[in-house]
């Protein structure tokens, strides 16, 4: 009998095609779920007769309460190599093996630069009125050359965006609680001397960190009341950095210029959401992973991940 495999979020129908399963569909039944399970009934029960189940990146959460309801689950792949959602001790007691795969940082670099300018220029407001019949330019540009540019983390994805900014002639600063001088200057940016100097400063402000103790709700009303009524705020990162309710508090009284905004304290974002029509917002259904060559990263590599557990030899183990 063949192994049932679940592909759980798989939203545009596309994992099938993202990659060649040919090389394991002999001994595993792929099954693609394109609606998001939220509740641990629904999953329970959807993934009760699972051997090996994929996962989107953070979007499922796998607590030891609902691994111990699947008595078949042998393998969970998750697309990239870190994954804050898994219990993995009770993946362990379970004898469930858990593995990852790689992930590339420059979509969300991209997409980063599509929210700032869509901002920047007004782009959603200008096309939609063009396309209605409305008045011709409403809006009046921000300029980037020459303005300040405010990173709060500079890893990966936040050095690859500093390098943008620079492109575009900005001033980039950045800030974080780990951040050097010699790290900054690695990359051509300059060190802020605190978060609230750097929100006072900038003219744009993204977040590139990592959630953790220490960064959840890294920016509250506090924070927020510290940029400038001309600046706009960018998070392709975790929803939980920035307090929501101060967020859509700022964005309500004109307090920032606007906020592009990528991820939510709920995915997705259901139907009443208040970010579904806060003002001064541009907002993408967390799309910054979202590529056809991270696809084809994902559930190419999934695919490897199964076939060298049925091999014996899991490959990518996390944590």
């Amino acid at each position: 009998m063949r192994l049932r495999c679940v592909v759980l979020d798989d939203y545009q129908q596309v994992a099938a095609e993202a990659a060649d399963w040919a090389p394991v569909r002999d001994r595993v039944e792929v099954v693609s779920l394109a609606g998001h399970l939220d509740s641990a009934d629904a999953l329970g029960q959807a993934l009760a007769d699972a051997d090996i189940v994929v996962t989107l990146r953070e979007r499922v959460a796998f607590p030891g309460s609902l691994i111990a309801r699947l008595p078949r689950l042998k393998l969970i792949v998750a697309s990239g190599m870190r994954n804050s959602v898994i219990d993995y001790a009770a993946a362990e007691a379970h004898g469930v093996t858990v593995c990852g795969t790689a992930s590339s940082s420059t979509p969300p670099v991209e997409l980063t630069w599509a929210l700032l300018l869509g901002l920047a220029r007004g782009l959603v407001e200008e096309s939609n009125g063009l396309r209605a019949g409305g008045p011709w330019q409403r809006t009046v540009g921000a300029d980037l050359h020459g303005r300040r540019l405010g990173l709060l983390g500079l890893g990966k994805i936040g050095s690859r965006v500093a390098h943008v900014g620079l492109a575009f002639g900005m001033r980039v600063g950045a800030w974080s609680q780990n951040l050097t001088r010699e790290r900054a200057d690695e990359v051509g940016v300059e060190l802020a001397p605190s978060k609230e100097a750097l929100l006072a400063e900038s003219d744009f402000v993204s977040v590139h960190l990592a959630l953790g103790d220490r960064t959840r709700g890294l920016l509250g009303a506090a924070e927020l009341a510290l940029m400038r009524p001309t600046a706009y705020l960018v998070n392709t990162s975790r929803a939980a950095l920035v307090d929501q309710d101060a967020l859509l508090a700022a964005l309500h009284e004109g307090r920032i210029a606007g906020a592009g905004v990528d991820v939510f304290d709920v995915e997705p974002l259901p139907a009443g959401h208040p970010m579904r029509t806060a003002p001064r917002l541009l907002a993408t259904p967390h799309l910054g992973y979202v590529t056809r060559a991270n696809y084809a990263t994902y559930y190419g590599q999934a695919v490897e991940a199964i076939q060298a557990f049925l091999a014996g030899s899991p490959v990518r183990r996390l944590p």
